[in-house]
C-alpha cells in the first residue's frame, strides 16, 4: 500500500524527484536532504509501513542486506571509515516522518560524534522487572 499523503511514499516511488543511490522492487535509497554527514542516505520502502512494528517480515529481512550494500559502497566510494545504521520508531525515539526508513550515515575519521549515549546502571531487581514485563509479550 502507498499512502497518497506520505512524503516518503512519494520519494520512494519517484513521484517527487530526488538524488537516488539505489533502487530495486522494494526500496529506493536517496540522499538525505538534511544530512548528518557527507553521503547520509535514507533507505525507503516503496510500500507504506509506519514503523518497524508494522514492517512486512520479508521487507525487514531485506533492509539489512540493502544497508550493507550501501555502506560498503560508501566506504569504497566516499572513503568513510565506517557508517551508522539508525532507525527510529515513534516520536519519542526521534521519528519525524511516520514511514519506516533507515538512515545510513557515513562516518569519517576525526568527524563529529553521533549516535552517542551515556551508559547507566540497572539494579538486579529492575532487570528482573523488565524481563517479567517484556518476555510474556514475545
Amino acid at each position: 500500500m502507498v499512502k497518497d499523503d506520505c512524503i516518503f511514499c512519494k520519494l520512494a516511488n519517484g513521484v517527487i524527484p530526488t538524488a537516488s543511490l539505489y533502487e530495486d522492487d522494494t526500496f529506493r535509497v536517496i540522499l538525505d536532504a538534511n544530512p548528518a554527514s557527507k553521503g547520509h542516505a535514507l533507505i525507503l520502502p516503496k510500500h507504506h509501513y509506519q514503523d518497524l512494528c508494522e514492517l512486512d517480515e520479508a521487507v525487514g529481512e531485506k533492509v539489512l542486506k540493502v544497508a550493507a550494500k550501501i555502506g560498503k559502497a560508501m566506504k569504497e566510494g566516499l572513503g568513510c571509515a565506517g557508517f551508522n545504521l539508525v532507525q527510529n520508531n515513534g516520536e519519542a525515539a526521534g521519528q519525524t516522518v511516520m514511514h519506516f526508513h533507515m538512515h545510513v550515515i557515513p562516518r569519517y575519521e576525526g568527524g563529529s560524534k553521533m549516535v552517542t549515549w551515556e551508559s547507566g546502571k540497572v539494579s538486579a531487581e529492575e532487570t528482573e522487572r523488565i524481563v517479567e514485563a517484556v518476555t510474556p509479550r514475545l
